[in-house]
């Protein structure tokens, strides 16, 4: 049995999001362990799965963890990014979940570097390991204005031009391998009153890890895409995990639930938009207590969820 634990977050949710349907088609396009998907399988009779992943250590132990649902569910090794590609202007589907998160697996495993306790081990961060570029190119190879800038947009770092100077300073002597060391860089280029919330290298491996796998580029795009291959009464669930995700995913969801915008004194709409989805709640969808009490990590999740019309 291959190991990939990964902890679903927001299942119950998610599952009642979707609002299941029997000989139901539906995409998850995050596959990970397959939790999400097994709950699909198991609650909606005789309906079918297709999913992707970049990893293929997770699309292996979810094969062997849903072998049961047979060719109820077909699997891709490609990013949910070329749905488009994959799919092209067929397979209507019934639901739609994203899984914006790095998985638990992702994390616990130290040696694929997604995490700043994994002291001793390489930088990497790749969720598709067929990918050449990693961590450690960021790190050892951006100059400094374009690591300060990956480092304030992508995670929101205060201390963004500290720790890129720092960065650029300390491999000039040796380039940075490990984990452990890029966190005593960071460690060192922030305040000590200014390192009571939460780890202080949280938001810079965070911008790294977005950039190497191009976590924000072409999601907008990607979602439009998927949205457009729903029925009429389908539903999109997207979990996000940062602000800046969850701010693209709200922009989106918004342009796609509103309709006219016109002057309302005007006699007619001139305008041309038309309503396309329904909010399937106004605020985002969050972990109960129960569960952040069992996955702590579900404490920055965000269920957001639309209808199409």
């Amino acid at each position: 049995m291959i190991q990939f634990s990964h902890v679903p977050v927001l299942l119950n949710e998610v599952i009642a999001s979707l609002a299941l349907k029997d000989n139901g088609r539906y995409f998850d396009g995050t596959l990970g362990g397959g939790s999400h998907t097994k709950a699909i399988l198991t609650q909606a009779e005789n309906s079918s799965v297709y999913a992707t992943d970049l990893d293929l250590t997770a699309i292996s132990a979810a094969k062997e963890n849903l072998i049961e649902f047979g060719d109820r569910l077909t699997v891709y090794h490609d990013n949910f990014k070329n749905f488009k590609n994959i799919f092209g202007g067929g397979q209507a589907f019934d639901g739609i979940l994203l899984d914006l998160g790095v998985s638990s697996a992702q994390l616990d495993i130290r040696e694929r570097g997604f995490s700043y306790l994994a002291e001793g081990e390489l930088l990497d961060m790749r969720m598709n390991r067929e990918q050449a570029f990693s961590a450690y190119n960021v790190v050892n190879e951006y100059p400094e204005d374009k690591l300060e800038k990956i480092l304030r947009v992508y995670g929101e770092e205060r201390f963004s031009k500290n720790i890129a100077a720092n960065i650029v300073a300390a491999r000039e002597t040796e380039k940075i391998k490990t984990c452990g060391e890029l966190v005593n860089i960071i460690e060192r280029s922030i305040p000590a009153k200014f390192k009571k919330d939460g780890h202080p290298a949280k938001r810079t491996f965070q911008a790294i890890s977005i950039e190497v796998n191009g976590e924000l580029d072409g999601l907008d795009t990607a979602v439009y895409d998927m949205f457009g291959s729903l029925k009429k009464g389908g539903r999109l669930a997207i979990i996000t995990f940062h602000s800046l995700e969850d701010r693209l995913i709200k922009t989106v969801f918004k342009d796609l639930c509103t309709g006219c915008v016109c002057d309302k004194r005007l006699p007619v709409c001139v305008c041309n938009r038309v309503q396309r989805a329904i909010e399937i709640s106004k605020k985002p969808i969050t972990a109960s207590q129960q569960e952040l009490t069992a996955n702590p990590r579900a404490k920055s999740a965000k269920l957001r969820v639309i209808e199409k019309l």
